[in-house]
C-alpha cells in the first residue's frame, strides 16, 4: 500500500522556448552566445556565456531554449528573450527617460555640460557644494524647452541609459533629515522608447 505522506517529485520540463521577433532594418548576430544587434541607430551587443541557454536565430526570430533544466534555469530563458528584445528596441527606436526637478524652497540649478553628458547640480538644498554627475557611454541629456524644470535622457542600451537616471536621483537623496517631509531630489517622471514619426 501507498504511503499517503510520500510524494513524488514534479518531472523536469523537457524544453523551455521563447522567440523574439527581429524588427524589419534590424541584422542580428549571434555566435557562441555573444548576441550583436545592428540597425538605424547603431550596434549594441551583449554576452549570455554565463548562462546555459541555447540561442538560435531562424528566419526573421531569435529562439531562446533551455532543456531540461530548474526552475532558475527556465526563469533565465524570458530574461535572455527580454534582453535580445531590448536591445532590437535600442538600435531601431532608443531610449527616452524624463526627469523632474522637486523643490520646495531653494531652487535647484542644473547645467549641462560637456555636450549634454555631465550633469551638475548646484544649490540643492541650499547647499554649496556642486555634485557633478556622468553619464554612462552613448547617453546624452538635454533639457526640455517645453516643461519646466525637466530634462531627458537619451541612448540605445536601456541599461546604460536607465543607471545614468539612477545615478542622478541617488546623487540627490535627502541625508539626516526626515524624506516624508523633505521631498526635494531629481526623479524619474517618464521612461520608454522615443516615438518615432
Amino acid at each position: 500500500e501507498k504511503n499517503p505522506h510520500t510524494h513524488t517529485a514534479m518531472p523536469k520540463q523537457i524544453n523551455t522556448t521563447k522567440t523574439v521577433k527581429i524588427p524589419k532594418g534590424v541584422k542580428v548576430e549571434i555566435k557562441a552566445r555573444n548576441v550583436r544587434v545592428t540597425g538605424p541607430r547603431g550596434v549594441l551587443s551583449r554576452s549570455f556565456k554565463h548562462l546555459s541557454v541555447q540561442i538560435e536565430k531562424r528566419e526573421n526570430t531569435v529562439s531562446v531554449s533551455c532543456w531540461f533544466g530548474g526552475r532558475k534555469d527556465r526563469a533565465c530563458v524570458r530574461t535572455v528573450a527580454s534582453h535580445i528584445s531590448n536591445l532590437c528596441t535600442g538600435v531601431t527606436n532608443g531610449y527616452l527617460y524624463k526627469m523632474r526637478f522637486v523643490y520646495a524652497h531653494f531652487p535647484v540649478n542644473v547645467t549641462l555640460e560637456k555636450g549634454g553628458t555631465v550633469v551638475e547640480i548646484r544649490n540643492f538644498l541650499g547647499e554649496k557644494v556642486t555634485r557633478s554627475v556622468p553619464m554612462l557611454e552613448g547617453v546624452t541629456v538635454t533639457r526640455s524647452t517645453v516643461v519646466k524644470d525637466e530634462i531627458s535622457l537619451e541612448g540605445n542600451d536601456i541599461d546604460k541609459v536607465s543607471q545614468s537616471a539612477a545615478n542622478i536621483q541617488q546623487c540627490c537623496r535627502v541625508s539626516k533629515k526626515d524624506i516624508r517631509k523633505f521631498l526635494d531630489g531629481i526623479y524619474i517622471s517618464h521612461r520608454g522608447k522615443i516615438e518615432l514619426d
